[in-house]
């Protein structure tokens, strides 16, 4: 026996020896010690070796404190830079822009989270607005143009999500042609004209305030309350996280992947009716025109908010986080008087950087 069959006899323990001794059984017993051997180096060199901070900053909160810092820091920017924006006045102004987006967001956070895409959340929430705001609609009043706005919503979400589920189209085309289709329709309803809201109830939810707070700050704070709970306290919630890590896995482990599908593209489209109402009432209009873009700001505001885009694990709080980053860039370009396309730019930056953060963090836990 040479010094290294004698190191490995000693490293294998009391069972390699006793198994060696039974003649017969030798040649089984060597393979099993040393593949137990290799588990447990392995398992030593798996073992995390970073520090505590970088544990941190790669965890959910880390990354929601990571997001809490921008905005501080772009506080002290806004504060150097335009003695108007730690007003009272400009915060609620960021704080109201931020609402109809934010809730839009609070939507796309369930999609992509189940891993989806949804790509029509902003002219699904158009076609919502003009259909709740014609001369028919608003005749019968305010809860029939707010139920008509959800139904419009929920309608095209449920359609998307029946494409995706039982159709089997990839869910990037099937909002594509939601995006365009809904753009048509609202296009043909309105005459590519601005409709105006006469009833006095929608039109003065953006004007009333409670404590001095917009009503539309309330109704974005709840949305986002009601959307946490379901997210994060509900079997619906959890079963969105395990279709978004593994379909097959969460299919054979029987669950409805279909079902639960189509309910998450309602769901987003729920959050868009939600939002018509509170655009149509702060523009008092119903419009073709409204949500241009809106579902790049939605995803590029989960995305910095830690979601993953393969679905499976993203917070809700990350998510308005990167609503208020963006809402706040825009607004500190506009106090400064700079260009769009500067912002464009600035806003494509972080989306860039917030990728990189991530394929970062996946890389670190694969590691570890």
């Amino acid at each position: 026996m040479t010094v290294s069959d004698a190191q490995a006899d000693s490293q294998a323990g009391p069972d390699r020896v006793a198994l060696d001794k039974g003649g017969a059984l030798d040649k089984g017993a060597v393979p099993a010690a040393d593949e137990r051997i290799r588990v447990e180096r392995a398992a030593r060199a798996a073992e995390p070796n970073g520090s505590q901070l970088s544990r941190l900053l790669d965890s959910g909160a880390g990354r929601n404190l990571g997001l809490v810092a921008v905005l501080v820091l772009l506080g002290i920017v806004g504060v150097l830079s335009a003695d108007t924006f730690l007003t009272t006045s400009n915060l609620l102004t960021i704080l109201t822009q931020a609402s109809i987006i934010g809730v839009i967001t609070v939507g796309v956070t369930f999609v992509i989270i189940g891993g989806g895409i949804d790509l029509s959340v902003g002219k699904v929430m158009a076609l919502s607005s003009v259909w709740a705001t014609t001369v028919a609609t608003q005749s019968y009043g305010p809860v029939v143009m707010i139920f008509c706005a959800l139904a419009v919503g929920m309608g095209a979400g449920l359609v998307n999500g029946l494409l995706i589920a039982y159709g089997r189209i990839v869910p990037f085309i099937v909002t594509l042609a939601m995006l365009i289709s809904a753009q048509g329709l609202a296009e043909q309803i309105s005459g590519r004209r601005s409709q105006i809201v006469t009833d006095r109830v929608i039109a003065g939810i953006a004007n009333t305030r409670f404590l001095g707070i917009p009503l539309l700050i309330y109704i974005f704070a709840v949305v986002v309350i009601v959307g946490w709970v379901v997210l994060n306290r509900t079997t619906f919630g959890r079963r969105t996280f395990a279709i978004g890590g593994n379909p097959e896995a969460a299919r054979l482990a029987g669950l409805d992947v279909r079902r639960h599908t189509i309910l998450l593209y309602v769901v987003s489209g729920l959050c868009c009716g939600v939002a018509a109402i509170m655009i149509a009432s702060l523009t008092t209009t119903g419009s073709s025109t409204h949500g241009t873009l809106y579902e790049l700001d939605a995803i590029a505001a989960v995305i910095i908010g830690g979601t993953l885009l393969s679905g499976g694990r993203g917070t809700l709080v990350g998510s308005i986080l990167g609503v208020l980053v963006f809402t706040t860039i825009t607004n500190l370009f506009i106090l400064n008087n700079l260009a769009t396309e500067v912002q464009n730019i600035a806003k494509g930056a972080i989306i860039v950087i917030a990728v990189l953060v991530q394929a970062r963090a996946r890389r670190t836990s694969a590691a570890s």
